[in-house]
This record gives C-alpha cells, structure tokens and sequence, in this order.
C-alpha cells in the first residue's frame, strides 16, 4: 500500500508542473481566450467551476468576467465591429459596436485563499478590449447596453 502513495503523489507533481507549463507558454490571445471568452450556455451558478477549470483560483482573483459570444465575434470588434475607445485612465482600447453577454464571477468573502467561492452576476454590455495584431488580448470592462 505505501508504493501508492508516492505514485500518486509524482502524478500530483506531473499534472501540476504540466499545467504550469502550458501556461506559461500561451499568447496573450490564448489568455484571453482562458480568462474573458464563453461559447455559450454559461449560467451565473457555473462561476465557482469555470474559475477553476482555467486555473484563476490559486490565489483567488477578486473578480473575473466572462464574455458570451464566439470567438469570431469578439475578435471582429478588433476590426469592423468595435471603434477607437479611450478609458478613464488614457487607454486607447477597443469599444464593441454592439452589446454582448457578460457573466462577472465576484469572489465571495475576503479570503484569497483557496477554496474560492464566488457570485455570479450576468449582464448585456458593450465591451472594451485591448487588441494585438488584430486579436484581443485584455478585458478592460464593459459599458452596460441601455
């Protein structure tokens, strides 16, 4: 029985060295990707598992959202579908044209500490993004559609 234990716990090591690799090799795009972007059927109650599928809980990030929509779509507002937009504090960024979907996971508490449990709140927004070579690559937020 004692052989198991180690075993299990190099496995352990593994997946985490593994996925401390594939992260610190994605583009900024890819990040994007895993931290804004949902092709759908997310609810607000899916929070506390989409923030740990793509590993934003170790600490614990404060808040995080996620846009709605497909890829194309979000990356057309680096294009034809979003114009210049200059934040409060003088970030020239990008503004969606039109509104998109939005789910903000709020974490729940003070703690930072694992386990991270948070409110979700959902919304229609026009987003503001930062793009690259044409490809999104930061959230700044959203202007709730009237």
């Amino acid at each position: 029985m004692a052989y198991k234990s180690p075993a299990l716990l190099l496995l352990l090591l593994l997946a985490v060295m593994f996925a401390t690799l594939v992260l610190a090799n994605e583009t900024p795009y890819q990040k994007f990707l895993r931290q804004h972007y949902h092709n759908g059927g997310m609810s607000v109650q899916m929070c506390d598992s989409e923030m740990r599928k793509r590993s934003l809980v170790n600490p614990c990030k404060e808040t995080n959202s996620f846009i709605i929509a497909q890829k194309n779509d979000i990356i057309a507002v680096c294009k034809e579908a979003g114009k210049p937009y200059t934040t409060s504090q003088g970030k020239l960024m990008r503004i969606s044209l039109n509104p998109f979907g939005v789910v903000t996971c709020k974490l729940k508490g003070e703690s930072h500490r694992p386990p991270c449990n948070y409110r979700g709140n959902s919304s229609t927004r026009n987003i503001v993004i930062a793009c690259e070579n044409n490809l999104p690559v930061h959230y700044e937020e959203g202007i709730i559609a009237a």
